[in-house]
């Protein structure tokens, strides 16, 4: 257990955080960062030590010259993520080996880097998959999560100096899948992380993105979509640590809600140091509710330890579907359905077209598409 454990925190950036899943209390959903969750879908990630289910599999397509990806033994890496809940740690210790996703130094890779991680079914296991960024190198990596899970999973992601990494996350697990993970990223010097994090599938999906920078000039822009149907549980957490000079951050997440019950959670935390002048960080998130008995809870922080900061701003809005957007369309002719496609598409438009993988976009625009039309039926 470190240090911070010894004392009650006073931030964000002060919890308890530790390798030892015991050295964490039992998740009652009472505590702070656990009341939006329903705990009791979470099974045993909250509940076991160990976990002994089979880690899902990672299929690969054609990697580029520069890239490997191998399995390893947790002792080959340096820790970057310090879990900082029972889930967290829970997955760290009981993950059998560790994913090894590397990138050389100077690899510029002109095509995506796409894998699939296929869950092995339900019985409750843990992962932990690691992406490492050399010095200067560009790349992109798309990581497709499908098939069916219960699964703690820790993702921990080191972009080099002067590195830029496109990063995303697709989340279509089948409609069983329980899953909290934990994606950690380390941004050095004037290097430049770009993550999108899509969460469609699956029934109950918790998802906590960290940053902390380790030298001046790093950026991170951290984009979300997510659309939750009739019964989903759809999470997101950010904890965004400006501890050095002279960085910037900017969270934009995107959620729509259809059917009873569906119900999405976007808690975004942005902490600047006392250290970190020269900061400059914006946060926002925005909900359309499409039908009646959906819920989106939506809770934006800052805390600033120094005035000396570039911009420091968040803002958050939900709301119900845009009759009079809807009314326009139709007055010219269209069907309503066709227009309730439009309204959506056009409110994800900005979010999927920060995908660099047209085959992936024109996957989601479809995702979503059958999604309103499966409600509309």
């Amino acid at each position: 257990m470190t240090t911070e454990a010894m004392a009650p925190p006073s931030t964000k950036s002060q919890v308890l955080r530790s390798f030892d899943v015991t050295d964490f209390p039992a998740v009652t959903g009472l505590e702070e960062e656990w009341r939006f969750t329903p705990v009791k879908r979470l099974k045993e990630l909250v509940t076991a030590t160990t976990l002994t289910g089979a880690a899902p599999g990672f299929a690969p397509g054609d990697l580029p010259a520069g890239v490997s990806l191998t399995q390893v033994d947790a002792g080959k890496v340096e820790p970057v993520l310090t879990p900082f809940d029972r889930v967290s740690a829970l997955a760290f210790g009981a993950a059998a080996g560790v994913t090894l996703i590397d990138v050389a130094a100077d690899t510029v890779a002109a095509e995506p880097v796409v894998i699939r991680v296929v869950g092995q079914g339900a019985a409750a296991a843990a992962a932990r998959t690691y992406v490492r960024v050399g010095n200067f190198a560009q790349v992109t990596v798309v990581l497709e999560q499908v098939g069916t899970a219960t699964l703690a999973d820790n993702v921990e992601v080191v972009i080099g100096d002067g590195a830029q990494l496109t990063f995303v996350t697709l989340t279509e697990w089948d409609a069983e899948t329980v899953q909290a993970q934990h994606v950690k990223f380390r941004v050095g010097r004037d290097a430049r992380v770009n993550h999108v994090q899509v969460s469609l599938g699956g029934s109950l999906v918790r998802q906590f993105t960290s940053v902390e920078y380790a030298g001046r000039g790093g950026e991170a822009e951290l984009w979300g979509l997510y659309f939750a149907d009739a019964g989903q549980h759809i999470e997101h957490r950010q904890l965004v640590d400006h501890s050095v000079p002279d960085c910037r951050s900017y969270v934009g997440y995107r959620g729509a809600l259809q059917g009873r019950s569906a119900h999405t959670v976007w808690v975004g935390d942005v902490v600047i140091r006392a250290a970190a002048t020269g900061t400059e960080t914006y946060e926002i998130n925005r909900n359309l509710l499409l039908s009646d008995g959906a819920r989106a809870d939506s809770v934006p922080n800052l805390e600033i330890e120094t005035g000396e900061v570039v911009s420091a701003g968040h803002a958050s809005a939900t709301g119900r579907f845009d009759d009079e957007q809807l009314f326009y369309l139709m007055a010219r002719g269209i069907p309503e359905a066709e227009a309730r496609k439009l309204v959506v598409r056009g409110f994800f438009a900005e979010l999927i077209n920060k995908i660099p993988v047209e085959e992936l976009r024109e996957r989601l625009g479809d995702a979503i598409e059958a999604r309103l039309a499966k409600a509309g039926s």
